[in-house]
């Protein structure tokens, strides 16, 4: 029998099931993965305040990803929503600890309504000890940012030079996330030389709630899978971008996009790749 690919996802559990592992998982079953979890925070909405997000221990985080790899193990690793400095060194350890190979790296700082899902402190744990682990770091605009120390990104050019910059950090592949530009949805992949753009149709649509947990995660799925770099983010972009084609709302609140709409659909649209240098 061939078994599936394995990925495990460390992040937030969102209850509202649009992002965090829920996306995660939902994403590795329409990939064709097994997908895992490690639980770091329940969150009972997009939090404004602390107040809606209850941290795991540090103990409890431990525990479930020993209980993952000594059962199952991984062939990738992706990480969301670690919220604090103690949660992502711990990750980071477990990570080095575990010599695996794929390691996505979603620096979970904003979520879809502006809301803040990383404590102050952890931004520096973030960059010191995470990143320089990851395979790929995939930051949205206003993360990469935070990243760098509140850089304004305005523009492809400045999605370009963010990427470069990002670089530096010790990943081994940046993708900095266009979506909030306008115009086309435009992305840049960085990996040391060559600065590659894809670009998909801008789909007006404000059903997108957990688009960035399911683009990384698809691009982990893929990576397990055995994918180059380059190829999972065309697929995951191709992935996530026919998710929010026909993303949707139960009420008239933001609503989720759609994992199941490329099996359902086909691809939506031809992801466009293109190398600036």
């Amino acid at each position: 029998m061939n078994y599936p690919s394995r990925v495990i996802t460390i992040a937030g559990s969102a209850a509202g099931g649009s992002a965090g592992i829920q996306a995660d998982l939902k994403t590795f079953q329409e990939l064709d993965v097994y997908g895992m979890s490690v639980v770091t925070a329940i969150v009972g909405r997009h939090p404004e305040t602390y107040k809606n997000v209850h941290p795991q221990t540090i103990e409890a985080i431990e525990a479930q990803f020993d209980t993952a790899m000594k059962q199952v193990g991984t062939d990738s690793l992706k990480t969301g929503m670690l919220f604090s400095k103690d949660v992502i060194e711990t990750a980071a350890e477990l990570i080095q600890d575990s010599r695996i190979e794929n390691i996505v790296v979603d620096p979970v700082m904003v979520g879809k309504l502006d809301s803040k899902l990383l404590e102050d402190d952890a931004i520096e744990a973030l960059k010191d000890s995470l990143i320089p682990n990851a395979t790929i770091i995939t930051p949205n605009m206003p993360e990469a940012s935070f990243l760098l120390d509140g850089r304004t990104i305005d523009s492809i050019d400045g999605l370009k030079k963010a990427a470069i910059d990002l670089h530096q950090l010790g990943a081994n592949y940046v993708l900095v996330k266009g979506g909030r530009l306008k115009g086309p949805a435009v992305d840049v992949l960085y990996d040391g030389k060559t600065v590659t753009m894809l670009e998909a149709p801008r789909i007006d649509t404000v059903n997108t709630s957990g688009a960035g947990c399911t683009y990384s995660a698809a691009i982990a799925a893929y990576l397990a899978k055995g994918k180059t770099v380059l190829e999972a983010v065309r697929l995951a972009k191709s992935f996530v971008t026919t998710a929010i084609e026909h993303g949707f709302s139960y009420t008239e609140k933001v609503g989720p996009t759609y994992h199941a709409a490329e099996r359902k659909y086909g691809e939506a649209h031809k992801i466009k790749v293109k190398k600036l240098t």
